[in-house]
């Protein structure tokens, strides 16, 4: 099986949200067989300001999922968005 790479958007509550605390969380919270390509952070308006979040899972029915469920639990994250995915060769 091969890897893939997915992108995903996550919306704070409010701009006032620390996004440190909550990269932080993601960074410590990894599920198991997932593992953070890169973290960034995307300004959206009014002073909100998005986190891109990409990651490595392996190619497999459900293969974001956990990923997907513990960025949702986080404290201060209004949604999540899966913005993109493809297969690493």
């Amino acid at each position: 099986m091969g890897e893939v790479l997915t992108t995903m958007k996550i919306m704070p509550d409010s701009p006032e949200e620390d996004l440190e605390a909550i990269k932080a969380t993601i960074e410590s919270s990894m599920p198991e067989g997932a593992k953070i390509h890169e973290i960034a952070e995307e300004p959206i308006a009014f002073g909100l300001v998005a986190v891109i979040l990409q990651f490595i899972t392996e190619d497999g029915e459900g293969g974001s999922e956990a990923v997907e469920e513990m960025v949702q639990a986080i404290d201060g994250v209004a949604s999540i968005e899966i913005t993109g995915v493809g297969r690493l060769m």
